[in-house]
């Protein structure tokens, strides 16, 4: 217990799947999470559950108003900010001849958009008190060719190069912010249904060491999320976190 205590943490699209896991996994650990969700509802629900004082606001991540609003918010609130997740994601089933010019911009728009607007805005905030970690989530689609994921992969490979790029900086600059990528691989969540043809149909996930090509349960992620949030990971610094049991280094 205790792992982030006292610490604030806003984590982007945290009203159900990977993003409720980790808010959930957070505020068990003693921070105080701000639940953000472009649906309300999802995010004052995750935030009733997990208690510890959290609470919910309505946030699209590709707006940049309603990212300095949730900025303005937090610091008025809490005066700080320690942690940021961001984890808000949408997903298209469309190759690079599929998608359209606006399927592209809309995915990018919300994962590439998104990390860069909610990096622009949170590091001057943490800047201003003690640091922290920042979070983004990217994907095994930014590591690996996947053709019908082609808009996604794109954007996560974008968090992937932005990540590096805002932890050197950091550094550069002598801000006690420290910035990593983490690349869940197939993990049992809302998206990975609906990508998969069988949305609201969750899969159970066995517990101890699962085998290859299963999908991995959501409290897999967060558990690196709360590692790279947690001073634990202070020497871990513009790295990728790969999530996956192994797919990114199987040799076929």
């Amino acid at each position: 217990m205790g792992r982030v205590e006292g610490k604030v943490a806003l984590v982007t699209g945290g009203g159900s799947g990977l993003g409720a896991a980790d808010c959930e996994a957070l505020a068990r650990e003693g921070a105080t999470v701000v639940v953000t969700d472009v649906r309300i509802e999802t995010a004052q629900r995750v935030a009733h559950r997990i208690g510890n004082g959290a609470v919910a606001l309505a946030l699209d991540v590709a707006a940049e108003e309603a990212w300095i609003a949730t900025i303005q918010a937090i610091e008025q609130r809490f005066g700080r900010l320690d942690i940021l997740v961001n984890n808000a994601g949408v997903v298209l089933n469309a190759d690079v001849e599929e998608t359209t010019l606006e399927q592209y911009r809309w995915v990018n728009a919300v994962m590439s958009d998104g990390v860069f607007l909610g990096c622009k805005h949170a590091i001057p905030l943490m800047n201003r008190n003690d640091g922290g970690s920042i979070i983004n989530m990217s994907s095994t689609g930014a590591l690996l060719g996947y053709p019908i994921f082609f808009a996604y992969s794109a954007a996560k490979g974008a968090v992937r190069s932005m990540t590096k790029s805002i932890a050197v900086m950091c550094q550069e600059k002598g801000y006690k912010i420290r910035c990593n990528s983490v690349h869940p691989g197939s993990i049992e969540t809302p998206m990975v249904q609906q990508a998969e043809g069988r949305a609201g149909q969750e899969q159970a996930v066995p517990e101890g060491v699962l085998k290859p090509g299963q999908s991995g349960h959501p409290k897999d992620v967060a558990a690196m999320v709360l590692f790279l949030a947690s001073d634990e990971s202070r020497f871990v610094n513009g790295a990728e976190m790969v999530v996956d049991n192994g797919v990114t280094i199987r040799p076929f």
